[in-house]
């Protein structure tokens, strides 16, 4: 190939293959020879020449062009050399020379070269101008090299350039920079790539398109995956099982767990092989909706398919279904797969909400024995197992032994076991373990300023916490609707609803967004001080925000509404609540109860206890108390038949 030179157009031309000189070892394979024009006794003062002087260098290489083991091991010697002038040019030709003749490794070698002397941007200006013969193949190599380095701009630097100049980057390339702008979620970027690779040609392959679902999947685009997924099927490129599980992955994800369900099925249709990759999404999917019977069912499937369920399979049911988590368990020992160490802090965390940390604990021992080791996130969950037991003294001894064991505790550990000191009142402990966070590298962000604000004021501590909330402010941390509500309780608390109304509204005036956290807290507040027009109007007022109640909102004005005997409108509330899905929990059946005992409506409590029983709502103390409070011996002794009546069956 002949290079263009725009500076020296003597050297633009392809010599002939003789040296005015010999040509010593190690750089000639052929016995030196001596010509009778250059009668030169000491040949290496010319490869001197050739070292500083880059367009000589250039005229030698050019000149071994079709012996390129020579040519390499010249480049090579002359690289080392002291005073050696790097040229771009240089670098193009003993590349051209190379990859003509085949010898791809050594490109590659020189290749790094010029990417670690920082001159690859001249190599590659000088390449996309040479013969597009050679040069189409020295770009993909560079493109290859800066995508095995993880180099994105660089990449898009070269493809970006050879599109420019008529040169088309070889598609599995094209596919390495999809796969890097995917991984990084740069979304808008990899349609970029996508859109300028069909235009100009370049043929995408299965591995192009399954990229391309997998990052509109990831970013949760699944109505442009599935568009996409029938231009695939349009355009004669068959899909695989690859491309089948990413949209699986992506529909389960996304809640369409229907349409996840008809993808498998057509998967089975046209013979491609499902697996538990194809299966685990849709069992998460299911399990998040509540849907265990048909996860369970799916275990079922998979088994009648041939794809034998993993260790992920049976952790994924075991979360959503914690009361059958030691059978399957059981289940999965039996299939020989051994319990990862996910499987057992499901099982340690299903206990703890519970309440059954003694064995909790000794499952954690078991793993100390037996393997696999429990990790941070292990000994977090008994932590705050212990925390929300009041069991601090025990909380605080596990966390000593994460410690012991060599174990670095992350945010979220630091942060449960602060938790645990602000709810039983050691503010000074939970301080000391922020000092300690920040010492390990974890600096107090939004989450840890929330925490600290909200236990700060649970304590009464307003001024400590009002103090909080402006050093959280000079370090840059703007306030969410998390540390309003927190803020706007505690003033509720304290009596202060003028003050709480005021930071309600400056929330709502600075654009964040209250939740129905803040709601009900507000609702609370009014409703138990007998400010029900107040509390009715926040209730609507969410609603028409777009926030819907939940039990507690609706618990918290009923309980208002029970207390100045507004009982059509508590019953009202009840049946909406109902209506809507929300099913009552034990607080709501016993705030009933207790009013229509004060009101002597005994016939009335005792059927909302059955009622309550008859929905395998599991009664406290507090709902005794509240339906035998009042009653005289006569009375006591007609409602303990009347349970004993409604245990035994007889009514």
């Amino acid at each position: 190939m002949t290079l263009p030179f725009r500076a020296s157009r003597p050297f633009a031309i392809t010599l002939k293959p003789r040296f005015p000189f010999p040509i010593p070892f190690p750089f000639c394979t052929c016995p030196s020879t001596r010509y009778e024009t250059v009668p030169d006794h000491n040949p290496s003062h010319h490869f001197r020449a050739a070292v500083a002087q880059p367009d000589l260098l250039l005229r030698v290489l050019n000149s071994v062009r079709d012996r390129p083991a020579a040519a390499l091991r010249f480049f090579r010697w002359a690289e080392r050399q002291p005073g050696f002038k790097r040229s771009e040019f240089a670098f193009v030709a003993i590349l051209e020379i190379l990859a003509r003749n085949g010898f791809t490794r050594s490109a590659y070698w020189v290749m790094e070269k010029a990417i670690s002397l920082k001159i690859d941007g001249d190599v590659l200006d000088v390449l996309v101008i040479s013969s597009p013969e050679v040069s189409v193949k020295l770009l993909d190599l560079l493109l290859f090299i800066f995508a095995k380095k993880s180099m994105l701009e660089k990449c898009l630097l070269v493809f970006y350039k050879m599109i420019h100049n008529g040169l088309l980057p070889d598609v599995r390339n094209c596919n390495r920079v999809l796969r890097m702008l995917r991984d990084r979620g740069m979304m808008n970027k990899a349609r970029e790539v996508y859109s300028v690779m069909v235009e100009c040609g370049i043929r995408p392959t299965t591995v192009t398109y399954n990229t391309m679902l997998d990052s509109f999947c990831k970013e949760g685009e699944v109505d442009e995956a599935m568009e996409l997924l029938l231009q695939m099927q349009q355009r004669g490129c068959a899909p695989n099982n690859v491309t089948y599980n990413v949209l699986v992955n992506g529909l389960s994800n996304k809640g369409e767990l229907k349409q996840a369900k008809e993808l498998i099925e057509e998967m089975l249709r046209l013979g491609l092989k499902v697996s538990a990759y194809t299966y685990n999404p849709l069992i998460r999917g299911y399990c998040k909706e509540g849907l265990l019977e048909e996860a369970s069912s799916l275990e079922e499937e998979m088994l009648r398919r041939g794809a034998l369920p993993t260790v992920v399979t049976y952790n994924t049911i075991m979360l959503g279904n914690l009361g059958e988590a030691f059978l399957l368990f059981v289940e999965l020992k039996y299939r020989s797969l051994v319990p990862s160490v996910v499987t057992y802090n499901t099982l340690i965390d299903g206990l703890c909400r519970l309440g059954d940390m003694d064995i909790a604990r000794q499952l954690k021992d078991d793993m100390i024995r037996h393997g696999p080791h429990p990790d941070v996130f292990t000994f977090t969950i008994l932590v705050r197992g212990f925390c929300k037991m009041g069991n601090l003294p025990m909380a605080r001894e596990l966390f000593d032994e994460m410690l012991y064991r060599g174990l670095q505790p992350d945010r979220f550990a630091y942060t449960t076991r602060i938790v645990g000191e602000l709810k039983f009142g050691d503010s000074s402990k939970a301080f000391g373990m922020q000092e300690e966070m920040l010492a390990k590298g974890f600096p107090p962000d939004l989450f840890v300023y929330n925490v600290f604000i909200d236990g700060l004021y649970k304590l009464g501590n307003l001024k400590e916490a009002n103090e909080l909330v402006q050093k959280m402010l000079r370090d840059g941390l703007v306030p969410d609707h998390v540390t309003y509500t927190s803020i706007i309780h505690a003033h509720l608390m304290a009596g202060h609803l003028r003050k709480a109304r005021v930071l309600f509204y400056e929330m709502l005036r600075k654009g964040i967004f209250p939740s129905v956290v803040t709601y009900t807290v507000l609702i609370h507040s009014y409703a138990v001080r007998g400010r029900l027009e107040l509390a009715i109007m926040y209730f609507f007022e969410m609603q028409e925000k777009g926030i819907y109640p939940n039990v507690i909102t609706y618990n918290a004005l009923i309980n208002g509404l029970c207390k100045v005997r507004k009982m059509d409108q508590a019953y009202n509330f009840f049946a909406e609540m109902q209506a809507k899905g929300i099913y009552a929990n034990k607080y709501t059946y016993t705030i009933l109860i207790n009013e229509n005992c004060n009101l002597g409506h005994w016939q009335e409590a005792l059927r909302l206890y059955k009622d309550m029983l008859d929905r395998e709502i599991v009664p406290d103390s507090c709902t005794h108390s509240a339906l035998l409070k009042y009653l005289n011996k006569d009375y006591k002794l007609q409602a303990v038949q009347h349970l004993e009546n409604v245990i035994g069956g007889g009514e």
